[in-house]
């Protein structure tokens, strides 16, 4: 029995929301929570090289965050669930590989609109993702890799153990605007950011071996 007193395992995850109402379509929830998290990030400066005095410290915008993270699946230890005894980790990797994917619905729409004779058929937005990983960050993304390695099977062929890679941009107000869901959510994180930036404990200067600054 689990004592009252542990501490709760948060787990990472996706939630799809729609990309008009905002509001939650599903939810993934990763089984086991990842051992590492690469975060890259490319700087917006104006201060390129022979550019004008006074530029050198001025951004432009948020950075572009690129996101990597890779996750374990295993059925084993999900046996007390009847439809994982019948589909193994099938149901679970469609989930997450239907995010690569545009709805079947807009498909249809999209071939009944060209063959009424439309010339130019507008791709839908695809489904707002974020990235949950604790409460205090949860991110906008969009996928840019998806990578599923199936490792072992049922008799059926189902997988029942599985890697999967995901390689994901964090969107911002650069690439979603301050209004509507997705803005707002951009928004928040980089709210979330300062205040926990603003908890850092700050060294002092003799720490780095300096009197005073010039």
């Amino acid at each position: 029995m689990t004592s009252p007193l542990s501490p709760r395992l948060l787990r990472a995850g996706l939630v799809v929301l729609d990309p008009d109402s905002g509001r939650s379509r599903r939810v993934i929830t990763l089984q086991y929570n990842p051992d590492a998290l690469t975060r890259g990030f490319q700087l917006k400066t104006a201060g390129a090289e022979g550019g004008a005095r006074g530029e050198a410290l001025r951004i432009t915008g948020p950075p572009v965050q690129t996101l990597t993270l890779e996750a374990d699946l295993d059925a084993a230890d999900q046996l007390t669930d009847p439809q994982t005894v019948e589909l193994g980790l099938t149901a679970q990797l469609a989930a997450l590989e239907s995010l690569a994917y545009p709805s079947l619905a807009a498909v249809q729409d999209a071939a009944a609109l060209l063959a009424a004779g439309t010339l130019e058929v507008v791709p839908p937005p695809a489904p707002l993702v974020l990235l949950a990983f604790g409460r205090r960050r949860l991110w906008p993304v969009r996928i840019t890799e998806l990578t599923i390695t199936e490792e072992a099977f049922d008799p059926m062929l189902n997988p029942i153990r599985a890697k999967i890679r995901l390689g994901l941009r964090v969107l911002t107000v650069n690439d979603v605007g301050t209004d509507g869901r997705a803005g707002g959510l951009a928004m928040a994180a980089h709210q979330q950011l300062e205040q926990l930036a603003g908890r850092a404990r700050g060294g002092r200067l003799a720490e780095l071996g300096i009197d005073r600054l010039p």
